[in-house]
């Protein structure tokens, strides 16, 4: 029979359903009870039998030296339960946040309650409660996130989308609902789409608090990362030129891609993708493409929406929430860096292959290996997949600042194979 719970190990509180693990507890529960009450009839049988005779004629102190025994084996079973509740947990590998702490705001403990379906037992999945979903990290930062879950109910939402952020980048993703309005900021100015992708987009409409910019032309004016350089600027510069128009050998061509694909190109994901010119550009195209982005240091999912593109609040550690094999084109570049962890950037990798079509195009796009040595174990990841390359390149770009090292990118556009 099914069994609920708040699974915290692999990201989310979800159902769970009567394991291997679980029945193998419930024997070692069996067997320990057995084993102390076969104790407890031991130490009955193996009294000598002046003592025994003394008990029959004393049967108040009979009565007590059972009681005695019972209230021993209570506590045995007691350990016992506590101990394989333990090993249990250590087995299925997660741990349930603890709501009964007194910091905890009482929003975030109605939240994690779990809730009765009002109709009673499910008769097709034989769930009776639901359990709300929550991050695994987020009992790390427990006091952020009751912190994240004081406000007002049916009030206006505290000015913290920062603090959220601030969760999510520790790994509490998803973050809990909230009873409460967000701050509304009226959209005034917007142009109809597709003139939208590239005309200016008004300061008043983006969110600048949390932030240390507080205007378009003081994020232009800084490098946000490797691939967001002045990419807020979509009426002049280099933005208005990418992917029409190549910089060096690395820069594939938009047209030239799009020439690859088998079956036609429909719909993709960009992977961290800026300010949303990918897109436009494939809006251009007739082709939808969904944006993933956080507001880091920038109002990012605001622009993308603005310029009428489609913003995916997500970080990369948080699987993708799209179903299999969905996508005719996955775009990335440099935000797939793991940094020093290579199981991230595989486990990302595989998550990519899984929402991509058979017969789909990766393009990775002018990804910054720090040496030949991440390149080879990029290229070495990638094989794995059985992808047929289509392009590869691999260049070298000298840094324009600071020590001016020379740095390897690697651009690619790769198909899935079917596999069977």
């Amino acid at each position: 029979m099914g069994s609920v719970s708040l699974k915290i190990g692999d990201g989310t509180a979800r159902f769970r359903r009567a394991s291997v693990c679980s029945s193998a507890v419930n024997i070692l529960m069996l067997f320990s009870v057995v084993t102390t009450n076969l104790f407890a009839l031991y130490a009955f049988s193996s009294s000598p039998k002046d003592h025994q005779d003394h008990l029959i004629h004393n049967p108040h102190k009979n009565i007590s030296l059972i009681s005695e025994h019972v209230s021993l084996i209570l506590r045995e079973i007691a350990s016992s339960q506590k101990k394989l509740a333990k090993m249990e947990k250590e087995l299925l590998g997660y741990e349930t946040m603890d709501i009964s702490r007194p910091n905890i705001a009482s929003e975030l403990k109605l939240f994690l309650q779990h809730h009765q379906l009002p109709l009673g037992k499910d008769s097709r999945t034989g769930i009776t409660e639901m359990v709300a979903s929550v991050g695994h990290s987020c009992e790390k930062s427990a006091d952020l996130l009751s912190q994240y879950m004081v406000y007002k109910i049916s009030g206006p939402c505290p000015d913290d989308w920062s603090l959220g952020q601030k969760l999510i980048l520790r790994g509490c993703e998803p973050l809990p609902r909230r009873r409460c309005f967000a701050k509304s900021v009226p959209k005034v100015g917007l142009y109809r789409f597709p003139v939208s992708l590239w005309k200016p987009v008004s300061e008043k409409i983006l969110t600048w608090s949390g932030l240390g910019c507080k205007n378009l032309e003081c994020l232009n004016k800084k490098k946000l990362s490797r691939d967001c350089a002045g990419c807020f600027n979509i009426t002049s510069g280099y933005e208005t030129q990418k992917f029409v128009k190549a910089r060096g050998k690395n820069d594939f061509l938009i047209d030239d891609v799009l020439a690859l694909a088998s079956g036609g190109i429909r719909i993709g994901f960009d992977i961290s993708g800026g300010s949303g010119t990918f897109a436009a550009r494939m809006a251009e195209r007739n082709v939808t493409v969904i944006t993933n982005t956080l507001n880091v240091d920038a109002p990012f999912s605001e622009f993308i929406a603005a310029r009428g593109l489609f913003p995916l609040y997500l970080s990369l550690d948080h699987r993708f929430p799209f179903y299999d094999n969905v996508f005719d084109l996955i775009h990335a570049s440099s935000g797939l860096d793991g940094g020093d962890r290579p199981e991230k950037l595989e486990f990302l990798m595989f998550d990519i292959d899984r929402t991509l079509r058979a017969g789909g195009l990766f393009w990775l796009d002018n990804f910054c290996c720090a040496d030949d040595e991440k390149k080879t174990a990029l290229t070495r990841l990638i094989e794995r997949f059985g992808y047929k390359k289509l392009k590869w390149v691999v260049g070298e770009k000298v840094e324009t600042a600071g020590s001016r090292k020379s740095e390897v990118y690697l651009s690619a556009v790769l198909q899935k194979p079917a596999r069977v």
